[in-house]
């Protein structure tokens, strides 16, 4: 009776001895509860995964293979280069000396070889192109060096110097044994706003601004064509670098015939308010005389 009466009073009776929960935690779940677990998280992070992938390739930075050499020695046929895509948004536009990945204004790719006929390979692309996993079969991007901007007088006569708004450009990374324009194809162009002007620095291999000048663009490329600057070379490993903007376009002066017309604007719109301050500080005199 005694036995019954603590079962009652202090709850249920103890577990058998050997059963492996003396340790108060419970029972502890199989591994093969463990490996349905992980087979059903697994088309969760997949997802994920691939929404990360797609904001990142949409919105942030987004690789992009070389396919030619009209950017030798600064970049290789091979290379993977990553493209700020995030700046743009921000309302950025590019500057002079940037090496940036631009749309076809028009013209200035052959027409893209045929998707594969296969449909399983082709799906398989584009899903993967979707992503940023693989360059599209249906995107046509050129990749080249920002020489103006708008505004800017862009000329070249013989073999060189480039001139920028009269200030000869030093470029020591254009290729060993180039000169630094076409000789017989000399050329003097005031960029239009919202414009670019861009040379590969391969210049005698690279179909750029000066080979596009009779058509329609003249040459020049939409800011709205720029899918973004490429900031760094990322593969292979030992070529890994960044892509800085090199010295020579920040040299004295090179601005002088930009900021010369958005100075002259600020004057005249400010002119105004000059004069209604001054107006308003006679009347104010008068009235206390």
């Amino acid at each position: 009776m005694a036995g019954a009466h603590r079962a009652g009073a202090g709850g249920p009776a103890d577990p058998p001895q050997g059963d492996g929960g003396d340790d108060g935690d419970g029972p502890t779940p199989d591994s093969g509860s463990k490996q349905r677990s992980f087979w059903k998280e697994l088309p969760l992070l997949i997802g994920i995964a691939l929404v990360l992938a797609l904001l990142i390739k949409t919105f942030l930075v987004q690789a992009f293979s070389i396919p030619s050499d009209s950017m030798q020695d600064t970049l290789q046929r091979g290379d993977r280069v990553l493209v700020d895509k995030l700046t743009p948004w921000f309302g950025s536009t590019p500057s002079r000396g940037e090496v940036v990945v631009f749309h076809d204004p028009g013209g200035w790719l052959p027409e893209n070889p045929p998707a594969s006929s296969n449909p399983v390979v082709r799906g398989i692309q584009k899903g993967l192109s979707f992503i940023g996993l693989m360059p599209s079969a249906d995107e046509k991007d050129l990749i080249k060096r920002v020489i103006g901007v708008g505004g800017d007088e862009v000329s070249c006569k013989g073999s060189g110097p480039v001139m920028v708004n009269g200030k000869p450009l030093n470029e020591p990374y254009v290729y060993p044994g180039n000169t630094a324009c076409t000789p017989g194809m000399p050329f003097d162009v005031k960029v239009p706003k919202g414009h670019i002007w861009v040379m590969g620095d391969h210049r005698q291999d690279s179909l750029d601004s000066r080979f596009h000048m009779t058509q329609a663009g003249h040459g020049f490329v939409p800011d709205s064509d720029v899918v973004g600057r490429a900031i760094v070379i990322a593969w292979p490993i030992n070529r890994w670098d960044w892509l800085s903007i090199p010295s020579t376009f920040s040299q004295p002066g090179i601005n002088a015939l930009n900021t010369g017309v958005p100075a002259a604007a600020g004057v005249a719109g400010a002119l105004p308010l000059v004069l209604v301050r001054r107006r308003r500080l006679l009347r104010n005199s008068s009235t206390e005389g």
